[in-house]
């Protein structure tokens, strides 16, 4: 099936910014995570979808090669690298013609030379992507993590080499030691492909390991931890160098990534390195005036409200915003006002309040007077 235009994932235009693209991000992934939605295969592969979409868009880079190139410029193995990014176009010819990993090399490695691999030589194991779903919290003061995962590693029993002590090696009778099978595609042309038994290495073993069966490498879990500073966001990506899959021949493994996906907030948004937050404040504390407590992510602050503060109006402090996950500082913190009008009124609140209506006159809402002076000017043609 082919894949979505990323544009169309996100529902979003193709001169979308970039804080447009990441809040459906974070919508979809918080949405489909597998971690919310356990067993559903379909909520999976939209959540794979879009974090490919994200890794895209949301560089610059990768950007304007998808925008030229379409899904053309990219590497399409289905094992998610996060390392991977912009190919020549003429890539894609290569994989259809036998590259693509396992030292088969491609058509024009084999037509014109060059590209010649060690079929015997260790090969490095793949990069794995773990999605990783932390607190708002979590993300913006830093915190320590442990995770487990599932991975090909060294055989414990042959310690990689795929074989039985005293076994001994001869070559591949399928490959004749070349590590590469060819065949005919179109009746003219010969293309190069890793053998199929002895999967490139173009040695087989007489006792294959009985606990790998001669993989080298046996899938079981592994505890990692991590350290996830403060300041990080949706889509941010960490590394854990050699905790990727083990590599073939005793090749040296992998890395592994992390993909942070944060979830939102009750009370704060974030934008960059700042905060935003909606604070209700009484009828009488914004008419009068006061000192009101707000709250914070490392406890509650205290702002000076002024008499005749109005709605919307918005304060800022200082430092008590995100901290910048570069060393940068931190980010601000923004109290926007929401004055609260009274409701559920017994009699002596409201006379009060009716009482408190016949003294006032146009210096008490000069908003007021001043809105409906335009609109006579309006209404009259002035």
């Amino acid at each position: 099936m082919a894949k979505r235009d990323y544009y169309e994932v996100f529902g979003v235009s193709k001169d979308a910014d970039i804080e447009t693209i990441k809040k459906s991000y974070r919508k979809l992934a918080l949405q489909y995570h597998p971690d919310r939605n356990p067993g559903n295969h379909p909520a999976e592969e939209k959540f794979k979808e879009a974090s490919e979409a994200y890794e895209v868009l949301s560089d610059a880079d990768r950007r304007a090669a998808y925008d030229r190139y379409g899904h053309a410029a990219f590497d399409r193995r289905a094992r998610a690298n996060a390392g991977a990014g912009f190919h020549d176009p003429a890539e894609v010819f290569r994989d259809f013609f036998g590259g693509a990993g396992g030292g088969g090399g491609s058509i024009f490695e084999n037509l014109f030379g060059g590209g010649q691999r060690d079929p015997n030589a260790p090969t490095q194991g793949d990069d794995l992507r773990y999605d990783l779903e932390i607190s708002f919290e979590e993300a913006a003061q830093g915190c320590e993590r442990e995770i487990s995962v599932n991975k090909l590693e060294a055989c414990e029993h042959c310690h990689g080499s795929g074989a039985e002590a005293g076994s001994r090696y001869r070559n591949c009778t399928t490959c004749g030691g070349a590590g590469q099978v060819r065949r005919t595609l179109a009746g003219f042309i010969s293309v190069a492909e890793t053998c199929p038994r002895c999967r490139g290495g173009g040695r087989v073993v007489d006792k294959p390991c009985r606990n790998c069966q001669g993989e080298g490498r046996t899938q079981r879990p592994s505890k990692i931890k991590l350290k996830i500073p403060a300041g990080v966001d949706t889509g941010a990506r960490l590394r854990s160098t050699g905790n990727g899959e083990g590599g073939l021949r005793s090749g040296p493994p992998g890395d592994l990534y992390i993909v942070l996906h944060v979830r939102e907030h009750e009370i704060f948004q974030r934008q960059g390195d700042d905060l935003f937050c909606e604070v209700p404040v009484s009828f009488v504390q914004a008419a009068l005036g006061a000192d009101i407590e707000v709250p914070t992510l490392t406890g509650n602050a205290t702002i000076k409200v002024p008499p005749g503060t109005q709605p919307g109006t918005v304060f800022r402090i200082r430092g008590r915003g995100i901290r910048n996950v570069q060393g940068h500082g931190l980010g601000d913190l923004h109290v926007r006002v929401s004055v609260e009008v009274p409701t559920h009124l017994n009699s002596v609140q409201r006379a009060k309040l009716e009482e408190f209506a016949a003294l006032c006159d146009s210096r008490v809402h000069p908003l007021h007077e001043g809105f409906w002076e335009k609109a006579r000017k309006l209404f009259s043609g002035v």
